[in-house]
């Protein structure tokens, strides 16, 4: 029985994939424990030079929390317990001192869609969808995923609508739009090392201060507390019945 992840470093490339293709590679606890071990790795070894996350196969880079193994959880205080822990490793992640790459091999889809906008750059396949849809479980991003959205440059419009529409976009309308840095095809692996090319020509120490750049300017701007505030509000909804009829009309229609 897997853990549900593995990742390996290649010639200081760190891959942290997500190995659940059965669920559409969906988050639960023991995703969430891989996520506190990469994030410990990267701080312990210095020859990690970028940080990639993506998922088994070619259909799913993650489809967000196992709803499956999350129903259980009906009131705020629950939620919020579940929404803080992965929104804590999430801020960890975003803050690292490497780049972060999310390579999109498939569908990215509610905190799928949260987990890759926390990272620095988005490689999306070109038969990919991505799309923040919690809104059609009558809940909002919760992980720190429409903080971090409103954190990337989009215009303002655009990162709203792509909230409030609570639908996937395809790849090339991501690229228009700015979430997507590279639209690609073909063998990810190949994307990913045509992307980091001239990355590699450069100092780590360079990387590490831009990074650095970025984390001052978000804890100038109270990013942290502002995830906080996102994980609250998040944790409210999900205890109101819309949202727990929501799931239980998505779990009746998987038994299908």
């Amino acid at each position: 029985m897997t853990k549900g992840y593995f990742f390996e470093e290649v010639d200081g490339v760190l891959t942290f994939t997500i190995d659940r293709p059965e669920r559409r590679n969906a988050i639960n606890d023991d995703v969430m424990d891989g996520f506190r071990e990469v994030i410990d790795y990267v701080h312990t070894h210095d020859t990690v030079r970028f940080l990639v996350i993506t998922g088994t196969g070619d259909r799913a880079f993650c489809s967000g929390g196992d709803l499956s193994e999350f129903h259980t959880l009906t009131t705020a205080e629950q939620a919020s317990s579940m929404l803080s822990k992965m929104a804590e490793l999430l801020y960890e992640w975003a803050t690292l001192p490497v780049p972060t790459i999310a390579l999109i091999n498939g569908t990215a889809v509610g905190g799928g869609c949260e987990i890759a906008t926390a990272c620095d750059f988005r490689l999306v396949a070109a038969e990919a969808k991505c799309g923040f849809i919690q809104g059609t479980l009558a809940i909002t991003t919760g992980w720190g995923g429409g903080t971090y959205l409103f954190e990337r440059g989009l215009r303002h419009d655009r990162a709203l609508k792509m909230l409030v529409d609570a639908k996937t976009y395809p790849a090339q309308q991501l690229y228009d739009i700015g979430w997507a840095m590279r639209v690609f095809e073909g063998e990810p692996r190949n994307a990913l090392e045509e992307f980091i090319e001239d990355m590699r020509k450069v100092e780590p120490g360079v990387h590490k201060a831009y990074k650095e750049m970025e984390i001052r300017k978000w804890k100038n701007a109270g990013l942290y507390t502002r995830i906080q505030q996102e994980v609250a509000t998040c944790s409210l909804l999900w205890e109101q019945e819309p949202h727990l009829a929501a799931v239980d009309r998505f779990l009746s229609k998987n038994k299908k």
